[in-house]
């Protein structure tokens, strides 16, 4: 009998506070804020609460304090796995202390807290039940690797997917082990962030917008024969509104439009983690990679019409109705 169908994620977990200003706080001065907004974030958390919401089969491994208890009651309420998340007592929640003024400029102050808590085992961690593995770049990444490495080495093959935010170092990139992967997700300027790390002097990130699509298509190409990185990689790359480029090993680079919007976008905060949460739900689910990407698309295009990176992200059945 196979094994049904289910996503691990590794990362992170935060309470993002929003504290409304006037404007930002300049140094020595204090200020009284209009409004303050608790909500739940990180990216793996966000990522793992997408997967759910695409009624993925999912379970989430981080770490929290006693102060996100509720962050885990939010995350149970939605469908994901808490069974893996560890409490540490003498460690607060990872935080993002975000400013937001009234003019739309923010500045963000953030606090690892509990997600730079590793165990202290030597022990692999465990990987058997999972089908598909999700990891970003929220938490040590000797602990992302042991996870990348076991998935890597198991049998039978458990599907891998990356999305490298916030980006590694150049050296960290190249020492990366890329044959572990199965599908890495950037953005067009983490796409030029690799290329540089890996030699090139080309950056998609740098060209004006009608050269975007081309630039990124070149880009990606150049970055599969790369010697640093694996031939046999999937790479998705988002352009914004633009849409994204796909590309699977031997193939040529495919690409589809944004979803057309039915409202005004309110926040796109939340869309890269929802596009990977319902990529790896997609996945899972046995449709092809064109039904995924749509879905995908689709997906995005409801979570910016409206606020907050969870609260956004919308059901499989809200997807199904707009495609």
């Amino acid at each position: 009998m196979s094994t049904p169908n289910r996503c691990l994620v590794r990362g992170s977990i935060n309470i993002d506070e929003f504290f409304h200003l006037p404007h930002i706080v300049r140094p020595g001065e204090t200020i009284s804020s209009t409004k303050l907004t608790k909500r739940a974030g990180g990216k793996g958390a966000n990522q793992a609460f997408a997967v759910a919401r695409a009624a993925g089969q999912v379970d989430l491994d981080g770490a929290i304090g006693q102060d996100g208890v509720w962050v885990q009651d939010l995350l149970a309420s939605a469908g994901v796995g808490v069974k893996r998340l560890l409490t540490v007592d003498d460690k607060v929640t990872g935080r993002a202390v975000i400013q937001s003024s009234q003019d739309g400029e923010n500045s963000i102050v953030l606090h690892a807290g509990a997600n730079y808590h590793v165990p202290a085992t030597n022990a692999p961690p465990s990987i058997s039940g999972y089908t598909h593995l999700l990891l970003q770049n929220e938490i040590p990444l000797a602990s992302t690797l042991s996870y990348l490495s076991s998935a890597g080495q198991s049998s039978p093959p458990v599907i891998t997917v990356f999305n490298p935010s916030p980006m590694l170092s150049p050296q960290q990139l190249r020492d990366f082990p890329w044959k572990y992967l199965s599908w890495l997700i950037v953005n067009e300027g983490e796409l030029g962030d690799l290329l540089l790390a890996f030699g090139s002097t080309a950056n998609p990130g740098t060209v004006s917008e009608d050269e975007l699509r081309e630039k990124a298509s070149a880009g990606i190409l150049e970055l599969a024969a790369n010697e640093y990185f694996s031939p046999s990689v999937g790479i998705i790359c988002t352009l914004g509104a633009k849409g994204i480029l796909y590309y699977q090993p031997g193939q040529k680079v495919g690409y589809y439009p944004a979803a057309k919007l039915q409202y005004p976008v309110k926040d796109t905060t939340g869309a890269g983690d929802c596009f990977a949460g319902y990529f790896v739900a997609g996945l899972m689910s046995g449709q092809s990679l064109e039904e995924v990407l749509q879905s995908c698309l689709t997906a995005c295009a409801i979570c910016v019409e409206s606020e907050g990176a969870m609260e956004s992200v919308p059901t499989r059945g809200a997807v199904a109705k707009r495609l």
